[in-house]
């Protein structure tokens, strides 16, 4: 009974482990908060007007194509090529459609019909065929010549204006944003015709998964091109925009554009920190959601120099644009001069000043009389008095120009000021301003001004001059380990406004926290709303949530980790009213853990697995050479994957890079740089967090066996039904002429098609081999059931005795069905030590599909590419699997037939089973960021055991 226990308990324990996996996908791909995107209409049916382009430019592009957006009477004006507005060039990302540039056309041309045409936008977009560049990186730098191409077909489509421009605008969507970027590498291309980039979930910092050295090659050229030459592409004004956790394609710490920071042209944001958005959005979704097409349109009109019709060339002008519409929104205009002196002489309107330090206006609902008075005066504290700030807020307040700074007054009245509605920000319903009072003692009083224009509305202002450090709070938050089961608590007993409380501690991806803010007011406050902000100083990745006082809940992570050098915190900004008691609960949160590791690691789990089917490889090779028998494939992945085993050797090597011998030890090795130095260099690499990937990687590998046997038992028993099992063979030949035929078959397909063709059916080949292997011994142990036990003792004494004469070896025979006759073949075919090879060589073939499998997954985007431009291009070129391929073909074509007897007496059977431990060390070093390099590690394995068949 214990030993069946026992048997049990890693089941168990790698269920538990599964689990912990499955609840963190389950977190990324479904737990998030709701699609609160407005879709964007079109008022008029879309056009797509195809550009012709030049003869020699579609013969060398016949899959690609360029388009001018339209509708109505501008699709009319369009289909005479006679482009007069504002070039804009869509570039759609991965298998993304030239189609998705409607929203930003129709909106742009609906706020064009608002200004009466005194300028308009032209939205053109690039037909990529729909091709998978986020997975297949082969093609990128085609399209980027093809871009190039199409820009200067658009500017010539402008020769004939009086002021023709001379550079277009990019939106890049997804890997769009990359090619946008990749222009600059180009040898003949004059940086020049692109003033603006706005990319939308864009990966900057590196691919989401690099399945083959094309994409590295091309993100290196890339973000090396910008750095090094980052002064000569200072005007260059770059938006990245990331769509937040609901986007589980691209998370947004890799929209981030890699730079120096040396100079102030470019700008990253994650959608929920967007003013008049605030809110998450998915990989597709941010393309037509309406309030970032909105924002996006009048960032797009804010740029526009109103002296040329064209965008603006003022680099500042074009930083301040992007700040105003996706940084710090106020109500007025970006154009306008943030600090503009204003006078009030001749102003015949009521004046009032506000004598206490905290100050509450309210209009009557539905009351259509003026303000008692037109301009209320805060006279600023003396400099001996406790007060720090002034903080205000308004709700419904027009117009825009609400708050001024009083540089000149008389008694009760001001006569000259500085309007300070610049400063406001927008956060949900409320304009908020909170002035350091040290910047404005040149100031005598603030002044707040009530127009006309808020009569028949109801609406609110607040003020209050507060301490600074009064309203700041400080609490650590939990350890992460401690599973929720602990907790930090702040209690605020609110007479103000606004209250902060920094999160200390946090700092890290793989923390989250659920936090509870529980408020208590002593009397209604009607329609008063608390607005809290998830503030994060070092990115704009802010999260806003809006509460009628109550019990809300916030959820707090992170995109991207706290830079090495930056000492900020997180805050918890709470926007509160007055006469409140708040309780803010801080705890761990599990669920939302196991999501983070999922969201920054999870892409890295195939290599885990790979690794610990190596280990297992490994194991059953040991065992067969010590024992003279494979053992199963979970038995054996249970005693040798161990982290242990590999991720100490990992981080030794990581540890030691610190030094100069052992970095000139390295180069002159000619090793590649380790991967978890990448990880490091993005700040998402903890050593802790390797080992507990190794663990998740092997309870993937361990179900994952239990499914790919009983999978293959069922397929071999419907192979069964159709094909008559046969006895399997102990000798052969290692190579015969069918499987020499069939190499040289996949040879000619890699030659003429691609290597991932060649792989699958050679995959497939394989499996109807083990297919075959598998109903061959299930039919072994049946005759061996059914046979008498006398007789089976006698059929392996003759056995016996044959091998020990020199008998000839035992050729492949087809069974009779009938159970009796089964039975009575079994006397004179088969011996208890004949089925349990059968079974080790089963055990050892299955092992090797397990691999084969994650090639066959690892190879396959490039088999869809080309299949899906087969009618284009019958050679894929490049191909990322050609190499891989032809040793992979060779190396089957040996081992397709093989058997454990003769791998046995190989010679090299002791050091091929040792090398598979070094082979899963060098994975985990340098296949764990770049996994195209992980079947070049699992061919080196095969190629190995190929030669125990040969050797």
């Amino acid at each position: 009974m214990a030993g069946g226990r026992m048997r049990w308990l890693p089941g168990i324990f790698q269920g538990f482990l599964l689990a912990f996996v499955g609840l963190g996908i389950w977190e990324v791909l479904f737990v998030y908060e709701e699609n609160k995107c407005s879709m964007t209409y079109m008022f008029e049916y879309p056009e797509y007007l195809k550009i012709k382009l030049p003869k020699k430019l579609s013969t060398k592009y016949p899959s690609y194509g360029l388009y001018l957006y339209g509708e109505g009477d501008s699709a009319e004006a369009s289909k005479y090529l006679k482009a007069t507005g504002i070039p804009v060039l869509f570039l759609p990302g991965n298998a993304g459609s030239y189609r998705q540039v409607r929203s930003l056309g129709s909106v742009a041309l609906r706020k064009a019909e608002n200004i009466h045409n005194k300028f308009h936008f032209d939205f053109f977009s690039i037909d990529f065929n729909e091709e998978l560049v986020a997975l297949y990186g082969g093609s990128l730098e085609k399209q980027t010549k093809f871009v190039h191409a199409c820009i200067k077909v658009i500017l010539r489509l402008y020769k004939d204006q009086n002021v023709a421009p001379s550079s277009v605008a990019i939106v890049g969507h997804s890997m769009g944003g990359i090619v946008a970027r990749a222009l600059f590498t180009l040898p003949n291309f004059k940086p020049t015709l692109i003033s603006v980039i706005i990319t939308q979930a864009t990966p900057h910092v590196a691919p989401v998964l690099l399945l083959d050295s094309y994409l590295i090659d091309f993100y290196t050229t890339v973000n090396n091109h910008w750095i090094l030459k980052e002064k000569d592409l200072r005007n260059i004004t770059i938006l990245s925009v990331g769509g937040g956790f609901r986007d589980y394609q691209v998370r947004s710490g890799l929209t981030i554009v890699p730079s120096l920071g040396l100079y102030n042209n470019t700008l990253n944001v994650v959608t929920s920190a967007i003013p008049k958005a605030w809110l998450s959005t998915d990989h597709l979704c941010i393309v037509w959601c309406k309030e970032l097409v909105l924002a996006t349109v009048r960032a797009f009109f804010d740029l526009v120099d109103h002296h040329t019709n064209q965008i603006t060339t003022d680099l500042e002008t074009r930083m301040s644009v992007l700040h105003h519409h996706f940084v710090n929104y106020s109500e007025k205009d970006s154009e306008d001069n943030l600090e503009s002196s204003v006078s009030f002489s001749g102003s015949s309107a009521l004046w009032s000043e506000i004598k206490t330090y905290k100050w509450t206006y309210t209009s009557p609902e539905f009351s259509a009389q003026e303000p008692k008075a037109a301009y209320f005066i805060l006279p600023l504290p003396s400099e001996g008095e406790p007060y720090s700030n002034l903080y205000c807020r308004n709700n419904n307040l027009e117009p825009s120009n609400w708050i001024y700074g009083c540089m000149k007054s008389n008694q009760s009245v001001c006569q000259e000021g500085i309007d300070l509605t610049g400063k406001a920000e927008l956060l949900k319903m409320y304009k908020i301003v909170n002035f350091n009072l040290e910047e404005y003692r040149s100031f005598s009083h603030f002044v707040i001004h009530i127009s006309k224009a808020t009569v028949n509305k109801q609406f609110s202002i607040e003020c209050e001059f507060l301490t600074a450090a009064s309203r700041m709070m400080s609490t650590p938050v939990t350890n992460v380990l401690s599973f929720g089961a602990s907790a930090s608590r702040v209690v605020i007993n609110s007479t103000g406004l606004m209250h902060n409380v920094q999160l200390q501690d946090f700092n890290k991806i793989y923390q989250a926290f659920e936090i509870h803010v529980e408020s208590h007011c002593q009397f209604p406050h009607g329609k008063t709303t608390d607005v809290y902000r998830f503030h994060v100083p070092w990115s704009h990745e802010d999260s806003v949530v809006t509460s009628v006082p109550s019990s809300t809940v916030i959820f707090a992570k992170l995109h991207r980790a706290r830079p090495e050098n930056d000492n900020s915190v997180p805050e918890l900004q709470l926007h509160t009213a007055r006469s409140c008691r708040y309780e803010i609960t801080i705890r761990t949160s599990f669920f939302e853990v196991l999501g983070q590791l999922i969201r920054f690691h999870g892409v890295y789990l195939p290599m885990y697995v790979v690794a610990n089917i190596l280990l297992t490889f490994g194991r059953q090779l040991i065992h067969l050479y010590s024992e003279g028998h494979c053992s199963d494939f979970n038995i054996a992945l249970s005693a040798a994957a161990k982290p242990y085993k590999v991720i100490p050797f990992v981080n030794l090597a990581v540890f030691l890079s610190r030094y100069d011998w052992f970095k000139a030890m390295w180069s002159i090795l000619m090793l590649p740089e380790i991967d978890t130095l990448i990880l490091n260099e993005q700040g998402i690499s903890y050593p802790m967090i390797s080992i507990l990937l190794f663990l998740f990687g092997t309870a993937i590998a361990y179900w994952n066996g239990i499914f790919f046997c009983s999978l293959l038992k069922q397929l071999s028993f419907l192979w069964s039904i159709f094909h008559r099992p046969c006895i399997i063979k102990k000798e052969y030949e290692p190579i015969n002429l069918r499987s020499s035929s069939i190499m040289i078959f996949l040879l000619f397909i890699i030659w003429t098609t691609c290597g991932a063709v060649a792989l699958i059916l050679a995959y497939l080949l394989y499996l109807v081999q083990v297919l075959r292997l598998q109903a061959s011994v299930q039919t072994m142990k049946g005759i061996l059931n059914l046979a008498p036990k006398q007789e089976t003792m006698k059929k392996a004494a003759m056995a016996s005795s044959a091998k020990e004469e020199g008998g000839k070896s035992e050729t492949t025979e087809y069974l009779p069905k009938e159970p009796e006759q089964l039975s009575l073949v079994s006397h004179k075919l088969l011996s208890v030590s004949d089925v349990e090879d059968a079974v080790d060589t089963l055990q050892i073939h299955i092992t090797i599909l397990n691999l084969l499998n994650w090639i066959i997954l690892f190879s396959a985007p490039s088999f869809i590419y080309w299949l899906k431009n087969l009618r284009y291009a019958r050679k894929l070129d490049p191909d990322p699997y050609g190499f891989v391929a032809i040793i992979l073909v060779l190396t089957m074509g040996v081992l397709i037939n093989s058997h454990t007897t003769l791998v046995k007496r190989s010679k090299l059977l002791k050091y091929a089973a040792r090398l598979q431990l070094l082979l899963a060390i060098a994975m985990a070093a340098f296949g764990l960021v770049h996994l195209y390099r992980v079947p070049y590690f699992v061919t080196l394995s095969l190629v190995l055991h190929a030669l125990c068949c040969l050797v």
